[in-house]
C-alpha cells in the first residue's frame, strides 16, 4: 500500500469520530389515554443526528475495531414525569419519558433506543391538545 493511502485511511478513521453530528435535539412527543379528556403535548430533547458509519466492505483490510455500524444514542439522560390531564380518579395519569442530557454515536441499545429507521407515524393527537414544557 502506499503511504498515501494509508495516510489518508488513518486520518479518516481519526477525523470520523469528530465529524459526527450526534447532539440533543428538540422533539414533541404526544400522549394520550382512552380514558382521558386530552391528549398531551410534551416539549422534551431526544438524541439525533449523524454518526460516522465504517463499510464493512473494506473488512480483508482493517481491524474488526475500526469497523462500526454506530448511532447516535443517548449518553447522560434523566426521565421526567407529566400528568396527563382529564382523566379519571381511578386511572393512572401519569406518564414518565426520557430527556436527553447528551448524547454519543455508539451501538444501538435496544432497552431504551428504537433501533429502525422506519416506523409507524404515531406522534400525533386524536384529542384536544394540551402542552407540557419541560
Amino acid at each position: 500500500m502506499s503511504p498515501f493511502f494509508v495516510m489518508s485511511l488513518l486520518f479518516g478513521l481519526t477525523f470520523g469520530q469528530t465529524a459526527s453530528l450526534c447532539a440533543p435535539s428538540e422533539y414533541t412527543i404526544h400522549v394520550e389515554k382512552r380514558e382521558c379528556a386530552y391528549c398531551l403535548a410534551i416539549n422534551t430533547t431526544i438524541c439525533a443526528g449523524f454518526c460516522m458509519t465504517r463499510d464493512s466492505n473494506g473488512k480483508k483490510l482493517l481491524l474488526k475495531s475500526a469497523l462500526s455500524q454506530n448511532v447516535c444514542t443517548y449518553k447522560e439522560m434523566l426521565y421526567q414525569t407529566a400528568l396527563i390531564p382529564g382523566c379519571p380518579h381511578h386511572t393512572i395519569s401519569y406518564y414518565s419519558y426520557p430527556v436527553a442530557v447528551s448524547c454519543k454515536c455508539g451501538k444501538c441499545n435496544t432497552d431504551y433506543s428504537d433501533c429502525v429507521r422506519e416506523r409507524v407515524r404515531t406522534n400525533y393527537c386524536t384529542k384536544p391538545q394540551k402542552f407540557c414544557n419541560k
